[in-house]
């Protein structure tokens, strides 16, 4: 085992506790920012570019039949194969806590569509769910079985909201923990099956699940009812005949206490455990090896790396694994960093140095012999990248155009719940979603105005239609209070005039004169 340190110069703000890792192909992707996402990259997904003690964070994309997705902090999350010998895999990503520490109760999955070396492309799609749907949740598990040809996916504890009857002004945002039962979803059909086994008595959340064949084995864990840190190993066996399915539950001895622990898987059978808390106060520096057979599980302590003084004197530590048997690990800079809430970031490989080699070559032999085409692809922009050195003086800082958080717009002030208007009405306690667009935050539209502000597209009293139209075509709005000013700051258009024909006066008619022999002729005709 090696560790590795990478000392940031900005921007690891954004790196806190419950943010996930993506591995597609070798490449791993940041996805659970702390905050809203940014102009930069509206996705919040990441992805991580490591070279040597350097880290790079380029945007990723979604494509336009995404649906949108959330920044989530502790989520639980798992991949998902078509059978479990396919190389092609999707993510699943259940759960999680919004930015404004709502609870999701969403399930995602999340494909890779294309990548280039200059762009990399998702697809996101939210899976509708019936029966025994999850309640909303944190700090819990997925893992994805495989029984007699068919596949589901297993949810397990976590942390939920106090129920609203329940609730007091004093504790309206407390936390408990959810009933300890256990989920299975069929994504093929969308159901949702809900099991209480007498052996699981006691919810848990931030435990540790790994999954093979048919069984999930559940390690570790807190219980806030208890204020405890399970020593128990638990056994779930999930069978999938024709007809229902059916889930066991055995209690196994050789459990581990520990909470907020992180697994990286080094081998088919083999797994690595790596930090987590053993107590509210103590950090647990000891590593473990667990290797899963047929219907064993076996856990044995193996060589811890050298850790160092500031990882061994800090209070708390955090991290996730990054795919391929390493594991990315921050700590506190406490005020040793010019940022407050900046990290210190460390990558532990948990495979030998031998390993180690092999995929580098290997990564560097797949990237030289890309077939892929970049030319249908944009660059990025050198403020679209978060630059993380092992060296602080290593970049000068005016000759590097990096991009910088401070640069954007606080979105306490000019984000979605801002009062656009005279007559906004947008309140975030009491808002509902208005168009079939809108998720969790209002529709808002730019006003060409001075240097440009944005309003709500409801408060305009726009139709779903006109803001589509407006969405997609390149003109200029102009809000309700605006639209008129703008019109009498519009240079008038030349009217070209025509040129008009003279009218003809029109002729009086003469009355005609009858002479006295005139009359008499006419008199004599008539009575003749």
């Amino acid at each position: 085992m090696s560790l590795q340190m990478i000392s940031t110069i900005s921007n690891s703000s954004l790196l806190q506790p419950g943010f996930s890792l993506l591995n597609f192909d070798g490449h791993v992707f940041f996805f659970g920012q702390k905050g809203w996402p940014k102009r930069s990259c509206p996705t919040g997904v990441f992805l991580l570019d490591i070279k040597q003690s350097d880290l790079k964070m380029k945007p990723a994309f979604f494509s336009k039949d995404s649906c949108y997705l959330p920044p989530l902090r502790y989520p639980a999350l798992c991949t998902l194969r078509g059978n479990a010998g396919s190389d092609e895999y999707q993510y699943i990503i259940h759960g999680g806590k919004t930015p404004n520490n709502d609870l999701s109760d969403k399930i995602y999955i999340i494909s890779l569509v294309s990548k280039n070396s200059k762009k990399t492309t998702f697809q996101c799609v939210e899976k509708d769910l019936g029966g025994d749907v999850p309640e909303a949740r944190y700090g819990h598990t997925i893992n994805v079985v495989h029984s007699r040809g068919k596949s589901m996916s297993v949810v397990f504890g976590g942390r939920s909201y106090t129920p609203l009857a329940q609730r007091t002004t004093e504790k309206w945002n407390s936390v408990v923990d959810c009933l300890p039962s256990v989920f299975l979803i069929d994504f093929e059909f969308g159901c949702c099956t809900s099991y209480i086994l007498p052996e699981l008595q006691d919810g848990l959340s931030f435990h540790v699940s790994v999954a093979r064949n048919d069984t999930v084995y559940i390690l570790g864990g807190h219980s806030l009812q208890n204020n405890t840190r399970s020593p128990s190993l638990y056994k779930l066996k999930v069978d999938l005949p024709l007809g229902s399915p059916a889930v066991t539950c055995s209690i196994l001895p050789g459990g581990i206490s520990v909470s907020s622990a992180i697994v990286t898987q080094t081998g088919d059978t083999e797994f690595v455990l790596v930090g987590g808390y053993q107590s509210d106060s103590q950090k647990r520096l000891v590593c473990n090896t667990i290797v899963l057979e047929d219907n064993k599980i076996e856990i044995v302590e193996r060589v811890s790396p050298d850790w160092t003084p500031d990882i061994k004197h800090c209070r708390m530590w955090f991290g996730c694994d990054m795919g391929k048997g390493s594991v990315l690990l921050g700590i506190p800079g406490a005020n040793k960093q010019l940022i407050s809430d900046a990290n210190y970031f460390y990558i532990l490989r948990c495979k030998g140095a031998e390993e180690d080699k092999e995929e580098e070559l290997t990564a560097q032999i797949c990237s030289q012999t890309s077939t892929e085409d970049p030319g249908d692809s944009t660059p990025f922009e050198d403020s679209e990248e978060f630059c993380f050195s092992a060296e602080a003086n290593s970049f000068d800082a005016d000759d590097t155009d990096t991009y910088n958080e401070d640069d954007e717009e606080d979105e306490s002030e000019t984000g979605y719940w801002i009062t656009c208007s005279a007559s906004c009405n947008i309140d975030i306690n009491t808002w509902v979603p208005f168009y079939s667009t809108e998720l969790n935050k209002p529709a808002m539209i730019l006003c060409s105005s001075g240097t440009g502000h944005w309003v709500h597209a409801q408060c305009m009293d726009l139709s779903e239609s006109m803001l589509i139209r407006l969405s997609e075509a390149n003109v200029k709005y102009f809000c309700n209070e605006h639209v008129d000013l703008n019109k009498g700051l519009q240079t008038p258009k030349k009217v070209v005039r025509l040129k008009k024909q003279p009218m003809k006066p029109l002729r009086k008619k003469t009355a005609m004169k009858l002479t006295t022999p005139t009359k008499k002729s006419f008199l004599r005709r008539l009575f003749e």
